[in-house]
């Protein structure tokens, strides 16, 4: 870049010679007046800057006593001009601070500094070179900031030519560097701060010295040559030198290390998210007694947000009190699978239902510490865990780099394991991660373990229950009979309802429907007690009413306070059908016409009341006639009201076509949700007069 030429004015370039002046020199930041007092004290010299300063044109005082420039208080009993030349011919340099006078009156501090100089024919001139006090001071307190500044200031401080090169820096920015302050100058920024942005922080640097840009706080991530193991963070804030005065043209900058600072806001951030990731789980996980919704909600709650891919496998222990054994072979089943990386992970993490582990392997090993552990997904994992080559292969071709492993033990019991996967586009687990999979492994493996727990008793019942409910019903030629029972879903325990068809003396039919309150072992005992008695009672030739009143005092004996039954005794011979009902639903009667009624004039308390006495109505049953008993599973459902399902129910009996069994199946597709919340029975009861048959029912 040229220079303007000696006397020119900027804008008048030239290239550069020997000589050539000097933009931004600091007498264009102090007005410096120069002027010469002869042997006599007279102004024999009185330059350009004198005029500026003291408002007298050269010929107003050459050869004027020098004393014209200075009030008439004396200077230590001296004039102040006398003074000046003295000292300045005695000691040879002198400086001082002296009260002016202007020309308008005005009177001023200016500091002089005075030396003597050899002028025409070895005459001894007196050289004075003075300045306004206050524009003096402010230099020289500017300077001496920026001299503190740059000497004591612990930011990076630098200054760059248009070039970004370095032309001034600062030793807390070479020492953030790890290179002396000589090696910076003369080469770029970019040379000591190397950044992975594909040249956005170069881009950024050239805006603000070519376009005059200020960039304030930014930060920057970036390696350098004398700390190339160590990544950095730096806030960094550039401005345009505004070639002010002339000044060079560059970019001028202040840089903090802020690496600490971030990696502890990231630290914090990181923290709060596995915070908010461990109470997320905590919400999501174990909603369900269900062990294989359990261990989906798991996968649900870590993939993306903590890892790639993730499973969990319960064991599969040939004795339910079979102790972990680390030198044997240990068998999982896998019941819950998900990734969000792409073809084959998920063929890798879904492709098995059950898997084998070898002695020794990294599975065994977080199972016999009862910790989480980290591996990485190398040779040796491949040959201590995965024994398929075709799985190792697999699993290596998924991009997974890193496993968590988190052992499922709850209660003392190993209930089996969850596996975190990452790949290489994540950071590797912390043990932070490892605390935290712990964490989220102990939650699930509670909920895994009382759902384990839960559907070992609901199997129980649900055996129970249907050992104490009949296999096989009476059905003769004058009743023809189509029963179904269907236990609650999997979330639901098993109820008490029950039913019984009986074969009498007389050829007599009774037909049973009844409700024990409560779910569980309880209430299929507390059933099975109740069916057993009615039968027993059935077959003494009871009336109905009677028959209920001594299944009242067979409940209050048990202690089973709440219970419904409803009982129906037909006699083919005559046709006639007699009812009693204990608090329980009343039979639906469809007529070989279609039409549909309800037998509801008897019904009664529950059994286990006690102390009210119970009636006996009687109807008369026709050929082609249906009678329909159910409990108020069939027809009473979460968020749908009793009166909804009776009418449901009698739509299906009105329209029914077909044969019992068809129908049977019909009502309860038609009446239940998918997962029902109740136990519900349904027993259709169609009537034949004897000799009357008119084909199977």
């Amino acid at each position: 870049m040229s220079s303007p030429r000696p006397g020119g004015r900027p804008g008048d370039e030239q290239a550069p010679g020997p000589l050539w002046s000097e933009p931004g020199t600091l007498l264009e930041q102090v007005a410096v007046a120069v002027l010469g007092i002869d042997e006599d004290g007279r102004i024999c010299y009185w330059g350009p800057g004198a005029q500026r300063l003291f408002g007298h044109e050269a010929p107003d005082v050459l050869s004027r006593p020098a004393a014209v420039l200075f009030p008439a208080a004396p200077l230590d009993g001296a004039g102040a001009a006398e003074r000046l030349a003295e000292r300045g011919r005695t000691l040879g340099y002198w400086r001082a601070r002296v009260p002016t006078l202007h020309r308008d009156g005005r009177v001023f501090d200016c500091g002089f500094r005075v030396f003597p100089v050899t002028g025409a024919e070895g005459r001894s001139v007196i050289l004075g070179l003075a300045s306004e006090s206050a524009g003096l001071d402010r230099v020289k307190t500017n300077l001496a900031f920026l001299d503190a500044l740059f000497a004591t200031c612990p930011i990076g401080l630098v200054m760059l030519d248009e070039n970004l090169r370095y032309v001034h820096l600062n030793q807390a920015l070479a020492d953030m560097d790890g290179t002396p302050i000589e090696d910076h100058i003369g080469r770029t920024m970019a040379e000591f701060m190397i950044t992975s942005d594909g040249g956005e922080y170069q881009r950024m640097l050239r805006a603000v010295a070519d376009e005059g840009r200020t960039v304030v706080s930014t930060l920057v991530v970036l390696r350098t040559p004398g700390r190339p193991d160590r990544e950095q963070v730096r806030s960094v804030s550039f401005f345009p030198l505004s070639r002010a005065v002339g000044s060079r043209a560059g970019v001028g900058g202040l840089l903090v290390d802020v690496t600490d600072r971030e990696q502890a806001l990231l630290e914090a951030a990181a923290g709060r998210q596995r915070l908010a990731l461990l109470d997320r789980a905590a919400a999501r996980i174990g909603t369900t007694l269900d062990v294989n919704v359990t261990a989906r909600e798991l996968v649900d709650a870590v993939v993306p947000e903590f890892c790639d891919a993730s499973v969990v496998e319960v064991v599969e222990w040939k004795d339910e009190r079979e102790v972990f054994d680390p030198e044997s072979v240990l068998l999982t089943r896998r019941i819950a699978a998900g990734t969000c990386l792409p073809p084959p992970a998920p063929e890798l993490v879904g492709g098995l239902e059950r898997v084998t582990y070898p002695p020794g392997s990294s599975i065994h090993q977080a199972l016999t510490t009862g910790r989480p552990v980290c591996v990485p997904v190398n040779a040796d994992f491949m040959t201590r865990t995965v024994i398929h080559q075709a799985r190792a292969q697999l699993l290596v071709d998924s991009g997974l780099t890193s496993l968590l492993i988190a052992p499922l033990i709850a209660r003392g019991t190993v209930q089996g394991i969850t596996m975190f996967g990452r790949s290489g586009g994540r950071p590797d687990f912390t043990e932070e991660d490892l605390s935290l999979a712990g964490e989220i492994a102990s939650r699930a493996a509670l909920s895994l373990d009382n759902a384990r727990l839960y559907s070992r008793v609901q199997d129980i019942a649900l055996t129970l229950q249907r050992a104490l409910l009949p296999t096989a019903v009476a059905s003769g030629p004058s009743v023809h009979v189509a029963h179904r029972y269907l236990p609650g879903s999997q979330a639901t325990e098993v109820g008490g309802d029950w039913y019984d068809v009986i074969d009498l003396p007389g050829g007599r039919v009774a037909l049973v429907v009844g409700d024990v309150m409560g779910h569980g072992v309880p209430a299929a005992a507390a059933m099975g007690r109740l069916r057993i008695t009615a039968k027993a009672l059935a077959r003494q030739n009871l009336e109905p009413d009677r028959l209920l009143e001594e299944l009242d005092v067979c409940a209050q004996d048990a202690g089973i306070a709440y219970a419904t039954c409803l009982y129906i005794r037909y006699d083919p011979p005559t046709g006639l059908a007699r009812i009693a009902n204990a608090g329980h639903l009343p039979p639906l009667l469809r007529r070989a016409n279609g039409t549909v009624e309800s037998i509801d004039e008897v019904l009664g308390v529950p059994l286990g009341v006690g102390g009210v006495p119970f009636r006996t109505t009687e109807i008369e049953l026709h050929d082609g006639d249906t009678l329909a008993l159910y409990t108020d599973g069939l027809v009473e459902a979460r968020g749908v009201d009793i009166d909804e399902g009776m009418a449901a129910l009698r739509s299906r009996l009105e329209g029914m076509t077909g044969t019992l069994e068809e129908t049977a199946d019909g009502i309860l597709a038609r009446l239940l949700p998918e997962a029902p919340t109740d136990d519900a029975v349904i027993v259709l009861a169609r009537i034949r007069r004897e000799g009357l048959g008119d084909g199977p029912a």
